[in-house]
């Protein structure tokens, strides 16, 4: 079939989502994206309050060195790559009790230094991660499709294995704790703790629990020549920038416009329900369905689907975590000279890395956008269940999110100056606040984790059980982030263009 005959709606405008819809463009698809949301983005877009500019979820990326996602994305597409600069250190680290950070370097030298003055005798374990990084990387980087669940798919992964690849499959189904165990360093509470943190911000889960070949990639990649960037204005420009791309090579995006279902004939997606915020619903036609949402979302699309298995897989999923995020506006001053963009700050080791108990935070820079002069922003994140935040009533809701707020508060004066004269706009969001904003089924964020038993060939495909339906974002591999993301909207733009042949 020419693919100019072929209507491809994509649901959902976050990273994923807008990344598929203009390669399909670009690619001659007749392309339509519809999102619920206000501004593109998904969580990776911005809000504006009084001159500042807020990163709503994503505050770095990674994938925009050469040879980077981002770069080959963005290259095909014909489009410039938006203005970074490199975080180093990628993340300042502060374990609890302690007033010196672990400072995550991008320098690979620089970096091994740090580790060794930080955790003296790991050295064979970090050697063992990067030796796994290298590997797993150069296996990614000849486009396998993982996980395979067509004969296309196996053959793809079958074609990027090299020997080295299988060196890793003898750890298939280990954890990072079981490599810590296989080094004697399990019982080092500052670096499961320091592994714990970073993991946690990477695979939504801890280092007992991380599939190591997943963490081997999360911890390698703030390293040259990889490393994490910070955008200037904002992390909007990425999607600002594939929208262009995706109306100038002829597609349509529909901000404002939910849809409410996908409808399925004969085993394959034909239409989509869309419930404009203003006007009346109506069917659109379609011959392939790219989904950016989570994978509890689309099963609720899809209701019709018959894919019994694949709903109750879901069911059986552990539950998600979601985000309390407090949003600060403050006077230059509030913030320590030289403060690094990105900090992660730990307070009691018996407690969980959640619940204000454990925060990352991102620190805008002068002149970056993000704030007038003379001035700063501070996003402040932490994990927490959501399920409380829906068990109370409007009432108990309101008191809850202001506890969470000033127990933020309290925990951030510890670094910045924040007396009231220094903070000039301050707002919070909760797993409610998200659940409105992006459509996500109880606001969780950051997939599903990257346990082993849903991490690589154990995890979500991009290839759903209904032919022609396809699942981007943080549910499917690689996992969260904008690269990954990306990464899973290229590979299901790989698969559709292979089954067109």
């Amino acid at each position: 079939m020419d693919n100019t005959a072929q209507k491809v709606v994509v649901v959902g405008a976050g990273i994923g989502g807008l990344t598929a819809a203009a390669l399909l463009a670009h690619r001659g698809y007749q392309v339509k994206v519809f999102d619920q949301a206000i501004v593109p983005g998904g969580c990776a877009s911005t809000f504006k309050r009084r001159g500042f500019t807020f990163d709503v979820g994503a505050t770095q990326v990674a994938g925009l060195e050469p040879g980077g996602i981002h770069q080959q994305i963005f290259e095909e597409l014909g489009i410039e790559l938006p203005s970074a600069s490199e975080c180093d250190p990628a993340c300042a680290v502060f374990l609890p009790g302690e007033r010196e950070p672990i400072n995550v370097w991008r320098d690979p030298v620089r970096w091994k230094a740090e580790r060794e003055r930080q955790f003296p005798g790991s050295a064979p374990f970090w050697n063992f991660m990067q030796s796994l990084f290298d590997y797993s990387w150069r296996f990614q980087q000849r486009d396998p499709v993982l996980p395979p669940r067509s004969l296309w798919d196996v053959w793809q992964m079958a074609i990027a294995l090299r020997p080295d690849t299988l060196l890793t499959v003898p750890f298939t189904f280990s954890t990072v704790g079981d490599i810590l165990r296989g080094y004697d360093l399990y019982e080092n509470r500052r670096l499961r703790t320091f592994l714990d943190m970073q993991l946690k911000l990477y695979s939504q889960t801890t280092a007992d629990k991380t599939a190591v070949l997943y963490a081997a990639t999360a911890l390698g990649v703030s390293q040259a020549p990889h490393g994490l960037y910070h955008l200037k204005g904002s992390m909007q420009v990425l999607s600002d920038r594939l929208v262009a791309s995706l109306e100038r090579d002829g597609g349509e995006l529909h901000m404002r416009h939910r849809v409410s279902a996908i409808e399925i004939e004969k085993g394959r997606p034909t239409r989509v329900s869309v419930t404009p915020l203003k006007g009346e619903s109506w069917e659109e036609d379609c011959e392939q369905v790219v989904a950016n949402v989570t994978v509890q979302n689309l099963v609720r699309l899809a209701k019709n689907s018959k894919m019994q298995g694949y709903e109750k897989r879901v069911e059986k999923l552990p539950p998600s975590s979601g985000a309390f995020v407090i949003y600060l506006g403050v006077e230059q001053s509030a913030v320590p000279k030289n403060c690094p963009p990105h900090l992660q700050f730990m307070y009691d080791y018996d407690g969980p890395i959640a619940e204000n108990n454990s925060l990352f935070v991102s620190v805008s820079r002068a002149g970056d956008g993000r704030a007038p002069n003379g001035k700063l922003t501070i996003i402040a994140s932490s994990f927490t269940a959501v399920q409380p935040w829906y068990d109370c009533d409007e009432e108990g809701y309101r008191a809850m999110k202001e506890r969470y707020t000033q127990a933020a508060l309290s925990r951030l004066k510890d670094y910045f100056d924040l007396r009231p004269e220094y903070i000039v706009y301050r707002e919070a969001a909760t797993p409610r606040s998200f659940e409105t904003f992006t459509g996500r089924t109880q606001g969780i964020v950051g997939g599903i984790g990257q346990s082993v038993p849903t991490f690589g060939p154990f995890g979500f495909a991009t290839r759903t059980p209904v032919k022609n339906l396809w699942l981007v974002g943080d549910s499917t591999h690689p996992g969260e982030g904008t690269a990954g993301v990306s990464y899973s909207a290229m590979t299901a733009v790989r698969q559709i263009e292979a089954a067109k042949k």
